[in-house]
């Protein structure tokens, strides 16, 4: 895949998880919603419209080229030794959801209990691990992808299902950011692909954004929960009741 085709994609999915349509740019930009239309089929980009555009997402031009160079080579999958050093030690996991986050090395020692030996040293092993390039000043250059995947059936997914997913469930759905809805029913192979495409899109647009977010300080962030889930399933209640 081309530079300019990622580039592409990278701005249709900032776009996406922005809520920013054809349409809204078009009028943003003063040009025919064909226009737009036509320049992202055709990948047409002058740089002074691409510096638009990034104004529109809150962006500069290096951004949307640092987004689109970590989304090309960042890793999707950690390995059954990662996932395991990941769950074998707390603080170690801790370190890496905040790098994942974009967190600074003087952020991670003031929000948590971590002296600055102990940040470096942890740090140091999420180098060793490679999902982490330690760089001079306690700074870093994250290797995994926002939307990575665990390995299924592996220690990461375990410690999700038998801990965190348990654990959010349980918890307050009534406040103003919150989302909490279960709908089952009965649908062809062909629905349940739409679905499943649907809910990929999701995970990536919500990846992107907490990409994008990462620049700006904690205060103007907070800690979000995300879970989105199907499987063939029926109510143990249900199945009881089967001929």
């Amino acid at each position: 895949m081309s530079q300019i085709t990622t580039l592409c994609d990278t701005l249709k999915q900032l776009l996406k998880a922005r809520n920013i349509t054809y349409k809204d740019l078009a009028q943003a930009l003063d040009l025919s919603e064909a226009n737009i239309k036509r320049i992202f089929s055709s990948q047409s980009f002058t740089l002074e419209r691409l510096e638009q555009i990034c104004g529109l997402l809150e962006l500069s031009l290096s951004d949307l080229f640092l987004l689109n160079t970590q989304k090309e080579h960042r890793l999707t999958q950690l390995t059954q030794e990662q996932e395991e050093e990941l769950i074998g030690d707390k603080k170690l996991l801790l370190v890496a959801v905040c790098a994942r986050d974009g967190w600074s090395f003087s952020d991670m020692i003031s929000h948590y209990q971590i002296t600055e030996h102990e940040c470096i040293r942890l740090l140091a092993r999420l180098d060793k691990l490679k999902m982490l390039q330690l760089l001079p000043g306690n700074k870093y250059k994250l290797l995994i992808a926002q939307d990575f995947r665990w390995i299924p059936g592996g220690p990461l997914e375990q410690f999700m299902s038998r801990d965190v997913i348990v654990e959010f469930m349980e918890g307050d759905f009534s406040q103003e950011q919150a989302f909490r809805f279960y709908m089952r029913g009965s649908y062809s192979a062909a629905s349940a692909a739409i679905i499943k495409n649907r809910l990929n899109q999701i995970t990536q647009e919500a990846a992107a954004l907490n990409q994008a977010d990462a620049k700006l300080p904690l205060d103007k962030r907070q800690h979000l929960g995300l879970l989105l889930a199907m499987r063939p399933w029926e109510l143990k209640m249900f199945e009881a009741m089967k001929r």
